[in-house]
């Protein structure tokens, strides 16, 4: 599974890339390989207000429904609009152009109860 440097995990295995006050968010490697082939992401509202563990969206692959979890707090400024057309962008870049939503933060602190890339490897290692 790829797991770059650089950026923070939750436990339910969604990432976060820190530009400033922002939060780029989206899902692992780990759980698109998980859910299979991707076929519709439900991203959250741009201007509605996400809390830190609290069910943000959803993403159906051709297995199952799978809940999003706000790793962060903040309010949501864009969404990916290619993901409407193209939810397949998941599962062939969840890093890069898979991205889920971005989020103005509101307690940059909580990044510090994320894993890092060795502590997100070692947890899907078991």
């Amino acid at each position: 599974m790829n797991v770059p440097e650089g950026l923070r995990y939750s436990k339910e295995h969604e990432w976060v890339r820190v530009d400033g006050d922002t939060a780029v968010i989206g899902i692992t490697d780990y759980a698109q390989d998980a859910l299979g082939d991707v076929v519709y992401v439900d991203p959250p509202e741009v201007g509605s207000d996400l809390t830190a563990g609290d069910s943000f969206g959803e993403v159906e692959s051709t297995k199952s429904v799978s809940e999003l979890y706000a790793p962060i707090s903040g309010s949501v400024a864009s969404t990916n609009p290619d993901l409407e057309g193209e939810p397949e962008k998941l599962n062939a870049d969840p890093y890069g152009e898979g991205w889920i939503c971005t989020v103005t933060m509101t307690d940059p602190a909580e990044l510090d109860a994320l894993l890092d890339a060795t502590a997100y490897q070692a947890f899907i290692d078991g």
